[in-house]
């Protein structure tokens, strides 16, 4: 790690060590982002989550000087009177608190307003009150759909960027009519991205909202069955690593139409370290994380993670590797969802110098070694078990 004297911003300022209150550090984006903190910076971690599985490699591992900047508690910001004490001897807070499992939206409808809204009011309040920085991690779904979606499918408009790029400035939010419940997460994110920027009009918070699109890499989500409830349904890439490592047809929803665009981890992480020590360019700013680059469709990211898999594992892929479902057999009553989701990045770039650099390929393949080399022999022995008995 480099001396904390040498280190500087983007403007060439000294960047002073800090504490790091980050609430959800336990989960995927936060694993990472703690491992990218404590190797390369001098900064502090105040470690607040339910779980820590994905951090204990950090916590307990043999780099003493590592543990020694990160503190673990075990807290649900629901109901616990220690949020504040530790927002407060915090120099920066970092909120990556959600439900954000799209198989939950319809299901849980009540849990993910109240998760996403209300149980980050509390963070948002205390920051406020004891002018604490806010790093908010919203999401891209806040955009709804396109307004290309609206046009007619044999529209030429269609293909005009004008239609479908996302930009943090200027494109409307869109969303499904009330029955469709899938839109509770992302109107839930919607007004606490507004509350938030209102705290900084009228009170002064400083802020930062980060809208990630589709981040991918190791440690992402859970295998159901193995490190997570059989019955779960994660997100599109576990849920085709899933059925790859149980060598069972990916299900494609409606057709796997819609796009998507994918960003590896590692890019995201160091956007958000810009973010993290950049406050002067980073306050008052919403900023898409994404890599636009790396678009395709979700039948599109089937064939290539079939393909891919296939060559990490060594087996031939199945001769029928797709099968098609419905949204309603898939989600549930009240699904919707959004065409496409592109992200614009003039104002990351303008800002913090930042683009990615991880091709599609490139991700898939880092994250399917992971996965197979994590969770392939598990899968075999919980497949093996019923021949057995």
């Amino acid at each position: 790690m480099a001396a904390a004297s040498a280190r500087v911003d983007l403007d060439g300022k000294p960047i002073k060590p800090m504490t790091i209150c980050m609430i959800g550090a336990g989960g995927f984006i936060g694993s990472h982002l703690c491992e990218k903190v404590l190797t390369e910076t001098p900064h502090k971690i105040l470690a607040l989550d339910v779980y820590n599985d994905k951090i204990k490699h950090l916590l307990e591992g043999e780099n003493t000087s590592l543990a020694e900047r990160i503190q673990f508690h075990r807290i649900n910001i629901k109901h616990d009177s220690r949020l504040e004490g530790l927002i407060k001897m915090s120099d920066l807070v970092i909120n990556l608190a959600a439900i954000c499992t799209p198989a939950d939206y319809n299901t849980r409808p009540l849990d993910t307003i109240y998760s996403n809204f209300i149980d980050a009011l509390p963070v948002v309040k205390y920051c406020s009150e004891n002018n604490k920085r806010l790093i908010h991690f919203s999401t891209c779904e806040v955009y709804g759909k396109t307004i290309g979606s609206f046009l007619p499918k044999d529209s030429p408009l269609r293909e005009d960027p004008a239609y479908y790029i996302l930009k943090e400035d200027e494109s409307p939010c869109i969303f499904g009519s009330i029955e469709k419940q899938r839109w509770s997460y992302a109107c839930a994110k919607q007004l606490i991205e507004r509350l938030i920027y209102a705290e900084g009009a009228e009170n002064g918070l400083e802020f930062t909202i980060v809208r990630p699109f589709n981040w991918i890499g190791p440690r992402m989500d859970f295998i159901p069955g193995i490190d997570g409830p059989s019955e779960g349904v994660p997100r599109v890439l576990a849920c085709f690593s899933n059925a790859l490592l149980r060598r069972e047809p990916l299900k494609l929803v409606d057709g796997g139409q819609s796009q998507r665009t994918f960003i590896y981890i590692k890019d995201a992480i160091e956007a958000v370290m810009l973010m993290i020590e950049n406050p002067a360019r980073a306050n008052g700013h919403i900023f898409n994380v994404g890599n636009p680059n790396n678009e395709v469709t979700v039948r599109q990211l089937a064939e290539m993670m079939s393909e891919i898999y296939a060559k990490v594992s060594g087996d031939q892929a199945l001769q029928s590797p797709t099968v098609d479902i419905s949204s309603k057999e898939f989600y549930g009553e009240g699904y919707d969802d959004s065409d496409k989701r592109i992200p614009d990045m003039t104002i990351i770039n303008r800002q913090l110098g930042w683009n990615p650099k991880t091709s599609l390929w490139d991700l898939l393949e880092s994250t399917l070694t992971y996965q197979h080399r994590t969770y392939a022999e598990a899968i075999k022995k919980v497949i093996a078990k019923p021949t057995a008995s």
